[in-house]
């Protein structure tokens, strides 16, 4: 590993080798979700409490501050819309050179493994893994499987080896029951996908558990943004995350901190 790719690794993992991603970049197939109607307002008093900013381009340019510090993952993958039955059959939708006029540290990909159109997916990653590495920029991929398949940790472990094979630097993927045989079995740092809307405590426990069996951090979206008290529920994320909190001490800290 290069020494830009490595300096781009350590905005994105922090020093105690981890990290809360904030993931924005619902948009790109989801249009004007709940809670991001106007990133601008949502993002803004939640930018100094992540680690990482995941959006997609068009976001970043109206939404974002220029002079922000913090760190950009950039959403490069697209193509289908949440109306289409063939959700996250995604190609490339921005290019590397793009990426870096955005002067991103990472991309982000997603991979759909187990359906019919995995090849198209896989094959979309592993071009952009080319070009990123090329210029020392690390590859976020978005695992997931297909809909027939169900989420657990044969084929967590089958998606995020695989995306680890293929050349990305970090995995962000599910957690499931068995989550060490996830972990144990890729050998690049794995994130969790925060997923739908949960209730506060329970996305808590989750990250707490996904923390306790290896995973370096979250990348959590809906859970954060879409909840009653966004700053407060980030700041309860990150003490889990990074200061070992259990999932009563987080809750705690959120109920403190909220309104």
């Amino acid at each position: 590993m290069d020494w830009g790719m490595k300096n781009r690794m350590s905005k994105i993992i922090k020093p105690d080798g981890k990290t809360v991603m904030l993931a924005v970049d619902h948009g790109y197939f989801m249009g004007p979700t709940t809670g991001l109607e106007n990133i601008a307002e949502t993002v803004g008093p939640l930018l100094p409490h992540a680690d990482v900013l995941m959006p997609t381009r068009g976001a970043l340019r109206h939404y974002i501050p220029a002079d922000t510090d913090v760190p950009i993952v950039l959403r490069v993958s697209g193509g289908t819309s949440i109306l289409n039955p063939d959700v996250l059959h995604e190609g490339i939708v921005c290019s590397i050179d793009d990426a870096v006029r955005l002067n991103v540290a990472g991309i982000a990909f997603s991979i759909l493994v187990g359906s019919s159109f995995e090849r198209d997916t896989i094959l979309g990653f592993t071009e952009m893994v080319d070009e990123a590495n090329g210029l020392g920029i690390p590859t976020l991929a978005v695992t997931a499987v297909g809909r027939d398949m169900v989420r657990d940790a044969r084929y967590m472990s089958l998606a995020s080896r695989m995306a680890a094979e293929l050349g990305a630097s970090v995995v962000k993927t599910y957690y499931v029951d068995g989550f060490e045989k996830v972990v144990d079995t890729c050998p690049v740092p794995v994130v969790i996908a925060g997923g739908k809307k949960t209730p506060e405590d329970e996305a808590l426990e989750t990250a707490y558990n996904a923390m306790q069996a290896g995973a370096v951090g979250v990348d959590m979206g809906r859970n954060i943004f879409q909840s009653e008290d966004p700053v407060a529920m980030i700041q309860a994320v990150n003490s889990v995350v990074h200061d070992d909190h259990t999932p009563k001490e987080a809750f705690e800290l959120f109920t403190k901190l909220k309104g």
